[in-house]
């Protein structure tokens, strides 16, 4: 995997990104037509004219984030509605397509784990890099994202984390914050407790389960573009979770878009109980990465492979996170299968 070192200030930050990844986004743009095409029946010109109501309303709320996205384009020498297309993916179409995915957070006396596999089509792989980001005004952050998208999963130098499972609710709301740059806001923030207050605030443009820790506690985000629910870690000290709503939400109904969802939620929680913190049997980061390769109901299993050329998606990266050390491993590829094992840390 690539890994870009980005520093300064936002356009600066922006303008790196897009210079050391210019031949992945351009792939990400393209694969990102074809996905349009296939699953909503748009095509660019006209995912082009709905983005231009986001460009604007993230000019003038998030501008932060706007100018890095500017500095991308102009890095990349690519159009900047382009870029922006990349940022409110999740958004365009009112969410009738997304990335899946297995999520958990598990506290324990020694250790402060976050970590998840990130399941989407096997041609977007060779689109993912590392960002290694150095602010001007924020702390430094490490992430795995795709090519031209400025937040998705890792965690920043003061040990705060975030992952993202894909929820299908039908609805988005171009006023409240799209779910990668709301990924981005989490790597932004001190602290797990004031990441969800920005993100309270804010709103989420659409559905997600965003997964916010630090070393202390995890708060889990439930959003559809109607509302916000918070998931607390069990008695545990656990969160997990698929591609399904946990919880009550008022408005449209979970379109149920993955049926291995909950067969995969109800597994890594079974995995889970073979520890005993209170007989002295507590994971570590090689039991936490047995668990993501799991291949109970295969193929759709926790370690997913795809099927057909437009069909289920498959592994294409798995991370865990120690918060308290600020360390992570990322796995390229299916975890049983790694074709590439990367540390991250902040030394």
């Amino acid at each position: 995997m690539k890994t870009i070192k980005c520093d300064g200030g936002s356009y600066k930050i922006g303008q790196a990104h897009g210079v050391g990844a210019q031949e992945m986004i351009s792939r990400s743009i393209s694969f990102y037509q074809k996905m349009f095409a296939h699953t909503c029946k748009m095509e660019w010109s006209t995912v082009r004219g709905i983005s231009k109501e986001w460009q604007s309303q993230i000019e003038q709320k998030w501008p932060k984030y706007y100018n890095e996205m500017q500095g991308i384009a102009d890095g990349a020498g690519l159009p900047f509605i382009d870029i922006i297309i990349l940022n409110i993916r999740t958004e365009i179409a009112f969410g009738m397509f997304n990335d899946g995915c297995t999520s958990l957070y598990w506290k324990t006396h020694n250790n402060s784990f976050l970590a998840q596999n990130w399941d989407w089509m096997e041609e977007q792989k060779q689109n993912l890099i590392i960002l290694d980001i150095t602010q001007d005004d924020g702390p430094r952050i490490k992430m795995i994202t795709e090519a031209g998208i400025i937040g998705k999963i890792g965690f920043n130098e003061l040990g705060v984390g975030v992952c993202l499972n894909a929820i299908k609710v039908p609805g988005c709301n171009s006023s409240r914050l799209p779910v990668h740059l709301a990924l981005r806001s989490v790597l932004d923030s001190p602290s797990a407790n004031d990441a969800v207050r920005q993100l309270e605030e804010a709103g989420i443009a659409a559905s997600a389960h965003i997964l916010i820790a630090d070393k202390d506690e995890a708060i889990g985000l439930e959003s559809t573009a109607e509302t916000i629910r918070i998931i607390k870690m069990n008695e545990q000290h656990q969160i997990f979770h698929a591609n399904h709503l946990l919880l009550d939400h008022d408005g449209p109904l979970d379109a149920g878009w993955l049926a291995d969802s909950l067969p995969r939620q109800q597994r890594i929680k079974k995995l889970a109980l073979k520890y005993d913190p209170s007989a002295g049997r507590e994971p570590g980061v090689t039991d936490i990465t047995h668990i993501l390769d799991d291949h109970d109901g295969f193929p759709v299993s926790i370690c997913r492979y795809e099927k057909g050329p437009l069909g289920m998606d498959a592994t294409l990266f798995s991370i865990v996170m120690e918060l308290r050390g600020r360390a992570a491993t990322v796995y390229l590829g299916r975890p049983c299968q790694p074709e590439e094992t990367v540390a991250l840390d902040f030394e």
